[in-house]
């Protein structure tokens, strides 16, 4: 080390550097992994905004159809085709919720 700097010493400073390159590239992976949950949660509304469910009948109220993104009967999973929300909805005893109105998305289909 005859007038410049000692290999401990640039080992220590390639060492420092690494480590801030290090918690910049976990930064962006947490923020990578964050955005694609949120991706994923969009598609998901996206798809339940495409299907129906009902919503089991409560004393003397009738069942209610509801899209599938209604948040008045949040359920996940048990969805309906359009053809089985076509056929529920022709039932005297069910009716179409009057919040999400899901007969648009049947005409709509």
């Amino acid at each position: 080390m005859f007038g410049g700097i000692s290999d401990l010493d640039k080992d220590r400073t390639l060492e420092q550097w690494l480590e801030w390159q290090l918690r910049q590239v976990r930064g962006r992976i947490r923020e990578l992994e964050i955005k694609e949950q949120q991706e994923r949660r969009r598609r998901e509304q996206a798809h339940a905004a495409l299907r129906w469910k009902i919503q089991p009948q409560r004393s003397l109220s009738a069942a209610l159809v509801h899209r599938g993104d209604c948040a008045l009967y949040p359920v996940e999973g048990g969805f309906l085709t359009r053809e089985e929300t076509m056929i529920a909805l022709a039932e005297p005893d069910i009716a179409a919720c009057q919040i999400c109105k899901p007969e648009t998305g049947l005409v709509d289909g």
